[in-house]
Formats: structure tokens, C-alpha cells, sequence
């Protein structure tokens, strides 16, 4: 019976042990990626912040920066999903919002931008003075075509 109840704990602390160490580098994917973001070393950023989804598919962050890399790849399509899939994933995030806003903005779709300008000054923090350089490109888009 000790040694049973020896077994199951050793078992248990192995469990433990295992599963921290996984938690850490899942952690270090995150932060190596950032890091290697930060250095304009984009591909390697872009393979781990990938392989970070792969170990944690709710992590909005990695979809925001992968968003930011096929930005700076001029990949718009791949750019959107990954900002959707944010923003279904944490609908505060704001600066998925922003950049959603801007591809928006890019093609003119009026509509689909007063909607998304709403709901990002709900959830605006940190980048609400960018709520009236979204109304001004807005209104010189508008201008353009009305002439």
C-alpha cells in the first residue's frame, strides 16, 4: 500500500514537473518571437510565433503580430485572417481593431469602417487619438470620391 501511494506521488510530481516545463516554453516561444520581431528578424519571429499557436491556439498576441508581419510582407489576405481570428479571439483588442481599420480604409469600404470605428471607441485605451485620424481619412476618401 506505501508503496502504491509512493508510486502515485511520484507519478504525480513527475505529471508536474512535465507540465510546468511545457508551460515555460510555451512562454519562451512568445518571448523569443517578440524579441526576434523587435530585431526586424521577421521570418524567425513569424516560424515561432506560428509554432506558439501550435501550443497555445487562443493567444491572441501571436495572431496580431503574425498580422503585422504579412502587413510588412504586403500579404493583405493573410494579414485580415490573422486579425479576425484576434479579434474573435479578444474582441477588446484594439490595435487588431486599428489595423482591421486600416485594410478597411485601404479599400474604400466606407461602411465596414464606420462599424468598425464605433466599436473601436468602445474598446479604444491606449490608441484613442487614433479615432480622429480614422474620421479625417475617412472624410478624405469620402472627398475623393464625391468629386
Amino acid at each position: 500500500m506505501i508503496k502504491n501511494m509512493r508510486l502515485v506521488f511520484k507519478s504525480l510530481v513527475f505529471f508536474f514537473c512535465i507540465m510546468t516545463s511545457c508551460l515555460n516554453a510555451k512562454e519562451s516561444f512568445i518571448n523569443e518571437a517578440r524579441d526576434l520581431f523587435e530585431k526586424k528578424n521577421y521570418e524567425e519571429a513569424k516560424f515561432l510565433f506560428q509554432r506558439n499557436i501550435v501550443f497555445n491556439p487562443k493567444n491572441s498576441e501571436s495572431y496580431v503580430y503574425l498580422a503585422k508581419i504579412f502587413n510588412l510582407e504586403e500579404n493583405e489576405s493573410e494579414e485580415e485572417k490573422n486579425l479576425n481570428t484576434a479579434l474573435l479571439l479578444e474582441p477588446g483588442n484594439e490595435e487588431a481593431m486599428y489595423m482591421l481599420i486600416q485594410i478597411e480604409l485601404k479599400r474604400s469600404n466606407f461602411s465596414k469602417v464606420k462599424e468598425l470605428k464605433e466599436d473601436f471607441k468602445t474598446i479604444c485605451k491606449s490608441l484613442c487619438d487614433q479615432t480622429s485620424l480614422i474620421n479625417e481619412k475617412l472624410n478624405n476618401i469620402q472627398a475623393i470620391d464625391e468629386s
